[in-house]
């Protein structure tokens, strides 16, 4: 089978529609897809055949950086499975979430030290990663794009506040 543009982009890149993906294996088919349709290898062939060349190489790359971005992976097969994510919005959180995310704040807010946010940081690093293994969990085994879509959210959350940390170690290494 030839992938159209409309392929989604597991197919076009001939991986299994999951979260778990193997980095190497989109790597291998993105380097493959490129080769057979960057524009440079359809000069001889005249504008109309480099412009099709031109569409086809922005989907690859669109895909790739989807497929290579595990939250923008996540967030894709949610979409895929009828579960979008919506996150301007719905905002809805798990109350324990939401009470985690206020205590993250105060501990934002009084860390004076690189060590307190290392600390903090060190709390984002594990709850990404188990929000990560609860999205794979509810995509790749029970099949519950819904609550993946959830994790999805707090994890759009969680990168956010990273980059607020990340903003205070700069500010406190200034």
């Amino acid at each position: 089978m030839t992938p159209k543009l409309s392929s989604s982009d597991f197919e076009l890149f001939g991986l299994p529609e999951r979260f778990a993906q193997d980095m190497a294996a989109i790597d291998s088919s993105w380097k493959q897809l490129q080769r057979e349709v960057h524009p440079d290898k359809f000069a001889a062939q005249g504008a109309a055949a480099q412009r099709v060349a031109m569409q086809w190489s922005v989907r690859v790359n669109e895909a790739y950086r989807r497929l290579r971005d595990p939250l923008a992976r996540a967030a894709y097969l949610c979409e895929r499975r009828g579960a979008p994510i919506e996150a301007e919005s719905n905002t809805a959180m798990p109350a324990d979430f939401l009470l985690q995310q206020m205590a993250w704040r105060e501990e934002l807010e009084q860390a004076q030290s690189e060590d307190a946010l290392a600390r903090v940081n060190a709390e984002l690093t594990k709850a990404r990663a188990d929000a990560f293994a609860r999205i794979e969990q509810a995509l790749d085994q029970s099949g519950d794009a819904a609550a993946a879509a959830r994790q999805v959210r707090a994890l759009m959350f969680i990168e956010r506040f990273a980059h607020d940390v990340e903003a205070r170690f700069d500010e406190l290494g200034q």
